[in-house]
């Protein structure tokens, strides 16, 4: 294991503005089409896959089966992570983005053309499955580099500011996928929107797509990158060297971050389903109240990532992990009055806790590998999270509220979510002032 992260011993690096600013909307625009693309899916599983593709279960289960699905794309994340890792590692930043942003587009694409149950019956399920993995591996290997040209081109006294940006793109991409579902919602019939109206959301995300990659063409590669490819010093194959040295890192890394998926998906997956079945609001209301909650959220997160460049970035994120504990309660309180200004404060201090939360992580983690091993260990660490954290909360919550009738119970799985990665972030150092130009 390597404990030690490097101090900086140089003067702090100044890009040109504009130039900074281009690289930080590059990366804000791709994650905002792949989130888009991952929580459209998420926002469908919510509202109309289990009639669609499991119409033969009753609705929870087929909810189950729908949440099912949403989760395997996080186990698919974890070998896209390791595998664009490596050639991120190896041939580039750059690269990876473009080639993950593409395989994305193209099979959020096909989801919108898929037959339903009714017409190929199980061969429905398998190949949404199918495309959901294919998703999966996308992502693994998207954000991860989307942060490292965010960060490793960012001046060292705004890598909190800049990778914040980069976390935008989880809101964003949450925003469009309601807005997308509550303008279908609003023109159609529920029979229409189920029957085909679902499909839209999924069709147009290649226009997103488009829009990623044009821009994306346009930024360069980063400098830390380009001091170990000219030396060349890049790892043969960098996951055994990540692992031979940095593996608590890589599993605590994953743990600490688990809580900003376990709060982001009560909200967005969970939330929906809880909302519209056991409490009776409206699709529209609970759409609403999600898209209300993530547009705060597009200005708490560089608001949060900033404060990190100021304070550090452990206290923050602690502050927000607390946060979501302490809210968790609150919360099922506010939604349970069944009064939708009420559910919206309960959204509003959650989202709030999660953007203290996850705001600097994406920084936090970058820093605490080496630049061989940086778009490994990154990715790794925060695809683990995703399996720990996002993937299991729409299943674990439901099941819960199916066995316990109350959201108690699921306030309980936040706050012991929030407990384990506390200790977690208590164990690893602080990387504000870590050095990203040493290469080891």
């Amino acid at each position: 294991m390597n404990d030690h992260v490097p101090v900086r011993a140089t003067a702090a690096r100044a890009p040109q503005p504009r130039s900074m600013r281009k690289i930080a909307f590059a990366s804000v625009i791709g994650t905002t089409v792949e989130w888009y693309d991952l929580f459209v899916f998420g926002t469908a599983s919510a509202l109309v896959f289990n009639k669609v593709f499991f119409p033969s279960f009753d609705p929870l289960a087929g909810t189950l089966l729908a949440f099912g699905t949403f989760a395997s794309a996080y186990l698919a994340r974890i070998v896209g992570a390791a595998l664009f890792g490596h050639f991120g590692d190896r041939l580039g930043r750059k690269s990876m983005l473009l080639t993950s942003l593409l395989i994305m587009g193209l099979a959020t694409f096909a989801i919108g053309l898929l037959p339903n149950y009714s017409v190929i019956g199980i061969w429905a399920p398998i190949l949404l499955l199918t495309l959901r993995l294919i998703q999966g591996l996308a992502l693994g290997g998207e954000w991860g580099g989307a942060v490292l040209m965010a960060v490793e081109h960012a001046p060292d006294n705004r890598r909190g500011l800049y990778g914040s940006w980069v976390q935008i793109g989880v809101p964003a991409g949450t925003l469009l996928a309601n807005f997308a579902f509550l303008i279908a919602n609003a023109l159609m019939s529920t029979e229409a929107l189920v029957s085909w109206g679902w499909r839209i959301p999924f069709l147009v995300s290649i226009l997103l797509v488009a829009v990623g990659l044009y821009v994306r063409l346009n930024t360069a590669e980063t400098p830390s990158f380009q001091k170990v490819k000219t030396a060349g010093a890049q790892a043969s194959v960098p996951f055994v060297a990540l692992m031979a040295k940095n593996w608590k890192r890589v599993v605590l890394g994953g743990v600490a971050t688990m809580s900003t998926g376990t709060s982001f998906n009560l909200i967005v997956a969970f939330g929906l389903t809880y909302g519209t079945q056991t409490l009776g609001f409206s699709r529209n209301e609970m759409l609403s109240i999600a898209l209300l909650s993530c547009g705060a959220c597009l200005l708490l997160l560089p608001a949060f990532g900033l404060l990190s460049d100021v304070i550090g970035r452990k206290p923050v994120i602690v502050g927000g992990i607390i946060a979501e504990a302490i809210v968790a309660f609150p919360l099922f309180w506010l939604m349970d009055t069944k009064v939708f200004s009420l559910a919206l404060v309960g959204y509003l201090l959650m989202m709030t806790a999660f953007a203290a939360n996850y705001g600097p992580i994406a920084t936090f983690l970058a820093e605490l590998f080496g630049t061989k091993v940086r778009y490994s260990g990154l990715s790794i660490s925060y695809m683990l999270s995703g399996v720990l954290g996002s993937a299991a909360t729409p299943i674990v919550t439901t099941a819960l509220l199916q066995a316990t009738g109350t959201g108690s119970s699921v306030a309980w799985y936040m706050i012991g979510s929030a407990a384990i990665s506390t200790i977690a972030l208590l164990m690893l150092v602080e990387t504000l002032k870590a050095d990203l130009a040493e290469a080891h």
